[in-house]
């Protein structure tokens, strides 16, 4: 499977969800670190994704590429991330076949109404250790 983790600005969510994929998966898949800028990949390149690359064309071509797509709610909002997260970004990467996973955080005026608040390392926990087990089982 070709997991694809999406970030920008710092790249740290980014780089968490990496760390956690080798930590359980190793090198059974291959993930590859799109971020919106080069700080974001060089950041989630040091948790140890396969690949990664930066910037909006790197972005629409690879995410209809990948069997999976994960990151903030943040990389489906046109002009999140301080405008990063361009709008051909955002078209891309909702209308990508892949299945998104997504987690809960953002730092735009978005609020996700029925959701409690958790931790970062127990969301990705989560998307990891089972919502990630229940997609490759259908495989």
């Amino acid at each position: 499977m070709r997991i694809c983790v999406i970030d920008g600005q710092g790249g740290g969510i980014g780089a968490a969800l990496i760390k956690r994929l080798k930590e359980v998966y190793r090198e059974d898949h291959e993930v590859i670190a799109l971020g919106t800028n080069a700080v974001a990949t060089a950041q989630m390149m040091k948790a140890r994704a396969n690949r990664g690359a930066s910037g909006e064309n790197a972005i629409i071509h690879t995410v209809s590429q990948v069997d999976v797509i994960l990151g903030s709610l943040s990389i489906v909002l046109a002009n999140s991330m301080m405008g990063e997260l361009t709008p051909k970004m955002a078209v891309a990467i909702a209308s990508a076949a892949a299945p998104k996973i997504l987690l809960p955080l953002t730092q735009e005026k978005v609020e996700i109404v029925g959701l409690s608040p958790e931790p970062l390392p127990h969301l990705v926990d989560k998307i990891v250790s089972h919502r990630l087990k229940e997609i490759f089982s259908h495989v």
